[in-house]
């Protein structure tokens, strides 16, 4: 087991319960997620509560990309970085991140990004950018959709429900590794996440039966 891995089995012990009790987290579909082998998870993006309530629905560890400022602050650079967290520049060729992001899913692990690139203050999930792409038709490795709903509305003292929904492993073989192939996957990707999260709203709106199954 890996530094990184034990830092996430202890994570379960403690983060994890917290995360969930905070945000009353239900998830839809955690069978969907391969336990083994490279993947990218691809989610769309509301709320700083995003990243720990992913983490806590996904059962395997999850190595996040987040942005370079979060990991000059005291204390959450640190935490952010032992759990396997690496930062990327927003707005700017990062070379070194996508080197990493390759070495992560080439290394049989899975990389969480929030596709739209930041966070969506709409409401609705917004544009997938083509990253999560890039790196999966490279990698030759799925593309794990997960609909994330009611981190919208969640604030510290407001402790609105919060929902995940993930999809089935998308795969995209076919499509050649360039702009061209980046951009007809991070589509399909976007339409799978406003799908998911569709349902999520329904979902919410029938008070979250638990034994509800998200669309394929």
């Amino acid at each position: 087991m890996s530094r990184t891995e034990s830092v996430w089995a202890v994570g379960r012990l403690t983060l994890q319960p917290t995360v969930m009790g905070l945000t009353r987290l239900r998830v839809y579909g955690a069978e969907r997620v391969p336990l083994e082998g490279g993947i990218v998870v691809a989610a769309n993006h509301f709320s700083w509560i995003d990243p720990p309530s992913l983490g806590a629905a996904c059962p395997r560890p999850v190595y996040f990309m987040a942005k370079f400022e979060a990991h000059r602050v005291p204390g959450l650079g640190q935490l952010l970085r032992s759990f396997g967290a690496f930062a990327v520049r927003r707005g700017e060729s990062d070379r070194d991140a996508v080197r990493t992001m390759r070495e992560i899913v080439s290394g049989g692990n899975a990389l969480g990004m929030f596709v739209e690139g930041t966070r969506q203050k709409s409401g609705i999930p917004g544009k997938a950018q083509a990253g999560a792409a890039m790196v999966a038709l490279n990698e030759s490795v799925p593309i794990l959709p997960a609909a994330i709903h009611g981190s919208q509305h969640w604030r510290l003292g407001n402790f609105k429900p919060v929902s995940i929904a993930w999809g089935e492993p998308m795969t995209f073989g076919g499509l050649p590794r360039g702009g061209r192939g980046y951009k007809e996957a991070s589509v399909e990707v976007e339409r799978k996440l406003l799908e998911l999260w569709q349902w999520l709203v329904d979902i919410h709106d029938l008070d979250r039966p638990r034994d509800a199954t998200p669309p394929r």
